[in-house]
């Protein structure tokens, strides 16, 4: 075993000379004196560089990016804002949900006779009656001739809210488009200038105040009496969903957003018990 290994000391120790001749004439060009030994560690010297260079190309330079399962730092940028646009999307959505549920809670028991549309909270569906079911009975009759008797101008109070309620004027301004039933604009459309302040009509509950598509900033109040009051294409909204207002405070300021908006103004909704009424009839409009 011991001249096994003193012969491979040997080997890898003896000296060998590479000589580089002319072809021509055999004159001897360079000449070196080099062993076995050497060529071992000369060839581990050389791979280990290679490895070297070629780490750094990998990790330094685009060529990375050639390589399956490298990304390029563009690449994961997009991913990032494409994660973060999802996740708005995601919210969006769950908002709208939160949405359509709190009117549906408000306005139970309507549900088989109403619609959501583009321009209105809700839109009440067609109705198809007979001649004969149109007709007044005779108990129909008289409580149309005792309702006619009764303070007709004061309806808001008498036959909707009890005790002592009144609305505030929700933003200063000139009528543009009155309340229409009959072409299903359920709402006073009030021309006035930008960023002027809208107030609550009365006090409540902010059951709803986010961005739609068709309508811009929109915040939606629930007050009492089954009362709902929409306040639409305003510029911003200065208070969030769940949030209490009183009588007269700032809720949002006056824009023209919304795809539906033609100039600045707020579109202004009263709901009772599910159904539209003309706020004209309740609130003075200047």
């Amino acid at each position: 075993m011991a001249k096994e290994k003193k012969n491979l000391g040997k080997k890898l120790l003896h000296r060998y000379r590479l000589v580089i001749l002319n072809e021509d004439t055999f004159e001897e060009r360079i000449s070196f004196k080099i062993n076995r030994l050497f060529v071992i560690i000369l060839t581990i010297i050389f791979s280990f560089l290679l490895v070297a260079l070629t780490s750094a190309l990998i990790v330094y330079t685009p060529l990375k990016t050639y390589i399956p399962g490298y990304t390029n730092r563009d690449f994961k940028k997009d991913a990032t804002n494409l994660n973060f646009k999802i996740d708005s999307l995601e919210q969006k959505v769950l908002s709208q949900n939160l949405y359509f549920e709190s009117i549906r809670k408000v306005l139970n028991g309507e549900t088989d006779t109403i619609v959501f549309d583009k321009d209105s909270v809700i839109n009440s569906q067609p109705i198809s009656l007979t001649r004969e079911e149109l007709m007044p009975g005779k108990m129909d009759s008289i409580l149309r001739a005792e309702v006619e008797e009764e303070d007709r101008f004061n309806v808001f109070e008498s036959a909707i809210f009890e005790g002592d309620f009144s609305l505030f004027q929700p933003v200063e301004g000139i009528v543009s488009e009155p309340f229409n039933a009959e072409a299903k604009h359920y709402a006073v459309d009030i021309a006035t200038e930008k960023n002027q302040s809208v107030k609550s009509v009365a006090d409540g509950r902010v059951i709803f105040a986010e961005w739609t598509a068709e309508t811009g900033f929109v915040i939606i109040i629930e007050h009492q009496f089954a009362l709902i009051s929409v306040y639409k294409h305003n510029a911003s909204l200065l208070k969030s969903q769940g949030d209490f207002v009183t009588y007269g405070e700032v809720i949002a300021l006056t824009g023209d957003t919304g795809e539906l908006s033609t100039g600045t103004h707020l579109h202004f909704e009263l709901w009772v018990d599910g159904n539209p009424i003309d706020p004209q009839e309740f609130i003075k409009f200047e």
